[in-house]
């Protein structure tokens, strides 16, 4: 494990200003300019039949089922008129569930969230037969739809077994993340800087009803002062540095997992462990669209 102290000194009004540029965990390898996140090519050929919207009713505790037929604590959401393209069966998404254990997600509160969010009302019709796949999507504007472990795997290292009360997101894209963190979660807010994939997530996430999630449309690199401080905050872009405005709205005890790097990335998990000090640590090797500021 690989274990850096570092001191921030800079208060919040220094990186959130409208000339502030972010900074972050200092890096130690030479990094290029990254590339998007590549989508799968292998699609699956047939799609299955059988509709199934849902949402969680109540919480979901620590004590849940074993993935091996969870009990699930979900209850159907009414949608008017589904569409044809989106009628993919629970079982095909259990099955995903089930292939995210086996790769290592051990978190029953992380399984069963991912169990109970319908991935295929999050893609374009043509790729309905690919929503259960273990692989990214493109949902348009060079972005990607992230492959169902890695969803999972950030999450678990963030929730690290506890109870999470504000979690802030960078990057909605199409809102699939930000509906599974709304069932782990006290309180989502989600940020995206693209204006027609917020539009895109807005529209994906109204039949779901999910009343403990708030997107906005905004530069995530300042990340969102108005709702901090965060006991989580988890990154679906990859910049050089993690942003030091984002470090400042963590809580103290608060953790943040975020891709770092260029063509070369890894999870990184950041904890903060007092007013100006956090601690870093590099997991696993991974793969996303570049982190940028602005909004467009």
């Amino acid at each position: 494990m690989n274990d850096k102290r570092s001191n921030f000194p800079l208060p919040l009004s220094s990186v959130t200003g409208s000339n502030a540029k972010p900074g972050g965990v200092p890096s130690s390898q030479p990094i290029r300019v990254a590339t998007p996140q590549t989508a799968t090519r292998n699609a699956a050929h047939t799609a299955v039949q059988g509709a199934f919207v849902a949402r969680v009713a109540t919480p979901v505790r620590s004590g849940a089922a074993p993935v091996q037929g969870f009990a699930q604590r979900v209850q159907p959401v009414p949608v008017a008129a589904p569409r044809a393209d989106m009628m993919i069966s629970d079982a095909i998404r259990n099955q995903m569930v089930q292939r995210v254990a086996r790769q290592g997600v051990q978190d029953q509160v992380v399984l069963a969230a991912l169990n109970t969010v319908p991935r295929h009302g999050f893609i374009e019709p043509a790729l309905s037969a690919q929503a259960y796949i273990d692989a990214s999507l493109p949902i348009g504007h060079h972005q990607t739809i992230s492959q169902p472990y890695i969803v999972a795997r950030m999450i678990e290292v963030m929730r690290n077994g506890g109870q999470l009360n504000n979690v802030l997101e960078i990057g909605t894209g199409c809102g699939y993340q930000a509906a599974v963190l709304s069932c782990v979660a006290r309180n989502v807010f989600s940020i995206e800087r693209i204006k027609p994939l917020h539009e895109l997530a807005k529209a994906n996430l109204r039949p779901l009803r999910i009343a403990n999630l708030r997107l906005h449309y905004g530069d995530g690199m300042l990340g969102l002062p108005q709702a901090a401080p965060f006991d989580g905050i988890i990154l679906a872009a990859a910049g050089l540095a993690v942003p030091q405005a984002l470090l400042e709205q963590l809580t103290i005890g608060g953790r943040l997992v975020a891709p770092v790097g260029a063509q070369t990335q890894h999870l990184q998990l950041i904890t903060r462990t007092g007013k100006a000090e956090w601690t870093s640590d590099t997991l696993e090797a991974c793969h996303f669209v570049p982190l940028r500021p602005g909004i467009v």
